[in-house]
C-alpha cells in the first residue's frame, strides 16, 4: 500500500495523527535551524562590515517586509540563500581591502627606502586601513634646492584642516551696536 492510499484510507487512524505530528515536528526542527543559519550568517555580515567600516558598507537589506510576519519555510530558506550570497560577496569586498591595503603599506615601505625614486607621490593613511587625513607624501628636503640636488624625503602631513567654528560664533558677540557706548 502506498503513503497516499493510507493517508486515504486511514485518515482518522492513530499512525495518520503520529505522522502528522511529526511532519510538524519536522517543519518545526527545520525552521529551528533555518532561524539558526540566518542568525549566524547575519552576525557573519555584521562582523565583515563592522571591520571593514567605513571601506566596506553594510549595503541594503536581505530582505524587505512591510511589518511582522511568520516567513514560511521556503521564505526562511530564500532569506538564508541571500544572506550567503551577500556574505560571501562582502567576505570579497574585505579581502579586496586587505589585499589593498597590503599593496599600499608595500608602497609606504618602498618610499621609505627609496625617496627618490617615488618623486611628489602622495598616499592618504586611509589608503593604509588607518583612520585619519594625514598624507605619507614624497618632498624635496630644502625645497628647490634640494630637488635640484636631489635630496627628497618622506613626511606625513596631518593633513586634517583646522577647526573653525560657525559663522554666527565668530561675530563678536560683545561688539557694540552703532551709537551705543561699549560696555566693559
Amino acid at each position: 500500500m502506498s503513503p497516499s492510499e493510507q493517508l486515504t484510507i486511514d485518515r482518522g487512524a492513530p499512525v495518520i495523527a503520529g505522522v502528522a505530528v511529526g511532519t510538524e515536528a519536522g517543519e518545526r526542527g527545520a525552521r529551528r535551524s533555518l532561524r539558526a543559519q540566518v542568525a549566524r550568517l547575519e552576525r557573519e555580515l555584521c562582523a565583515i562590515v563592522a571591520d571593514g567600516f567605513p571601506h566596506i558598507g553594510a549595503g541594503s537589506p536581505a530582505w524587505a517586509s512591510t511589518g511582522p510576519s511568520l516567513l514560511g519555510l521556503e521564505q526562511l530558506e530564500q532569506l538564508r540563500d541571500q544572506l550567503a550570497g551577500r556574505v560571501q560577496d562582502m567576505r570579497r569586498r574585505a579581502q579586496e581591502r586587505a589585499e589593498h591595503e597590503l599593496r599600499a603599506q608595500e608602497l609606504l615601505e618602498r618610499m621609505k627606502l627609496e625617496p627618490g625614486r617615488y618623486k611628489f607621490v602622495r598616499l592618504p593613511v586611509t589608503e593604509l586601513g588607518q583612520r585619519g587625513c594625514g598624507v605619507w607624501e614624497v618632498r624635496p628636503r630644502f625645497g628647490l634646492i634640494g630637488m635640484l640636488a636631489g635630496w627628497w624625503e618622506l613626511k606625513l602631513s596631518s593633513g586634517c584642516p583646522l577647526a573653525r567654528g560657525s559663522r554666527a560664533s565668530a561675530t563678536p558677540a560683545t561688539a557694540p551696536a552703532r551709537g551705543m557706548p561699549a560696555v566693559r
